[in-house]
């Protein structure tokens, strides 16, 4: 690896009405590397990010590219400077092409009109000098999620882009297509690219990142080389502490039989699932990407059509419609997509925490402020969340303590059955240990838990049993002793 330097950020302060959000930050990328940024959810990361991509503009602080000092007041100054930015949420127009994409707003033109063969044909070489094996007039809305995001690094690659920025990009592709991913990644930094790698999943850090940079706070803690550093001492820099005990779980024997699903069928992708919850354990879900693990939550919780098959709750068959059937019964669902399927973003933390309870504060056109506030401090101090105070706009929330709020509107409802889908994607390693502890608590009390996880360290670490499915069945159950990631996989990849 050269260790020319390709982009400093100097001493870079920003500041929000009494938020100080960035203080003395510095990171440096040389050509032809990966280098990771971790932090905590609320540490900076997405704030610097955006000072570089011109988003944000810093106080105070100097940014340096091949050695020149650069001032970058908006996102095309980012742009004419070689800086790419490939957001978690990706920003493809689903209903045009992939070569449409890649060209939108410079479209190659042909005397008045877009010479849309040119563009088919740049496109195209683009795409292949990757072995990407993408046809460039195939709609984005065809395409899997890690194509989307193969796209969105050739569209960034075609502006001669020479720092590429990767927020969370393996958050939502399987492990196949994480391996293509890295490879792409290792083409581009032979071609001198610098990469800023943004991630929680501490053990693709080996696999892919040259040197890692952490924050803490808004505050710069240090840059390690990878090689030569490990998992504590980058926990250690991240939380400000040793994190002992990082899974929590006391094992202990269930309670009777709580939820049984005999044949369950959607219709569609499940077909025929079997199995059985216990009170008082954490059941995992685990198998590859689309084998419908998700879409067996949703059909329990009345989401989507059940068209075959039966549910027991307490050895009563349930009929469940609709998500409101589902509570009746104790059933509550924290999905995987929070953003999208959770959140109401603009509204507050109070808010957020009491809308499935408003029963329990309004009566009629009354409302008691008071008891609406006590419910939401509960949950606050039940799940350790962060928060200036209850009226804070849940959109302004880290990623970590917005999934916390989430969890505690739907513990709000009392429920006997949680189920939690993806309960700690995009978590940083300090809050997921403290969801991992309210989870061990709640099975204490005789809740039972249902989690559905694409990390095999947190299904193995947690789980009292493990479901694996493959291509909408169940392939396999196993015990506590047989659970591990060579039974898993062969199970899920059978």
């Amino acid at each position: 690896m050269e260790n020319n330097v390709l982009l400093q950020m100097k001493d870079i302060h920003k500041t929000f009405p009494g938020v100080y959000a960035l203080k003395d930050i510095n990171l440096e990328v040389r050509a032809g590397e990966v280098h990771a940024l971790l932090g905590e959810n609320g540490a900076g990361k997405s704030t610097l990010i955006k000072v570089l991509g011109g988003i944000y503009q810093a106080d105070q602080g100097e940014i340096f590219i091949d050695g020149k000092k650069v001032e970058i007041q908006d996102v095309r100054d980012a742009q004419n400077q070689g800086i790419a930015i490939i957001h978690q949420e990706l920003v493809l127009v689903p209903h045009m092409t992939v070569a449409e994409n890649i060209y939108l707003g410079r479209e190659p033109k042909k005397g008045l009109f877009v010479d849309h063969r040119k563009m088919e044909e740049d496109a195209r070489q683009l795409l292949n000098s990757f072995q990407m094996g993408i046809d460039p007039s195939t709609l984005v809305n065809h395409l899997t999620i890690a194509q989307q995001q193969m796209v969105e690094i050739v569209k960034a690659i075609s502006f001669d882009s020479k720092i590429l920025v990767m927020d969370e990009p393996t958050s939502s592709i399987s492990d196949k297509e994480v391996d293509f991913l890295f490879e792409t990644m290792r083409a581009l930094v032979k071609r001198g690219v610098g990469i800023i790698y943004i991630s929680h999943k501490m053990s693709e850090l080996d696999q892919i990142c040259d040197r890692v940079t952490v924050l803490r706070d808004g505050k710069y803690v240090g840059t390690e080389v990878v090689k030569e550093t490990t998992k504590d001492r980058l926990i250690s820099m991240m939380v400000g502490r040793e994190l002992q005990n990082y899974y929590t779980r006391e094992f202990h024997a269930p309670g009777n039989i709580l939820l049984k699903c005999e044949h369950l069928s959607d219709g569609d992708l499940i077909r025929d699932v079997n199995f059985e919850v216990y009170a008082g354990e954490i059941v995992g879900f685990s198998g590859l990407v689309g084998a419908g693990r998700s879409e067996v939550m949703r059909c329990i919780f009345g989401l989507s059509e059940k068209v075959g098959g039966d549910i027991y709750i307490e050895g009563k068959k349930a009929q469940i419609n609709s998500p409101i059937d589902a509570l009746k019964y104790g059933i509550a669902l924290v999905p995987e997509n929070r953003k999208k399927e959770a959140l109401y973003n603009v509204q507050s933390v109070k808010f957020n925490t009491t809308i499935e309870v408003l029963d329990e504060f309004i009566k009629g056109v009354l409302v008691n402020s008071a008891k609406e506030e006590e419910i939401t401090q509960r949950y606050i101090d039940m799940m350790s969340t962060k928060t200036p105070s209850q009226d804070q706009v849940i959109g302004n929330l880290s990623g970590g303590n917005q999934q916390k709020v989430v969890i505690g509107r739907w513990l709000a409802t009392s429920p006997k059955i949680l189920i939690l889908d993806e309960p700690t994607r995009g978590v940083d390693v300090g809050a997921k240990s403290e969801i991992y502890a309210r989870m061990n608590e709640l099975i204490k009390n005789g809740i039972s838990i249902i989690m559905v996880s694409s990390e095999l360290p947190e299904i193995i670490n947690m789980s009292d049993r493990v479901y694996v499915m493959n291509s909408g069945s169940v392939a396999g159950c196993l015990n506590r002793e047989e659970i591990s990631q060579a039974h898993i996989m062969q199970l899920a990849a059978s």
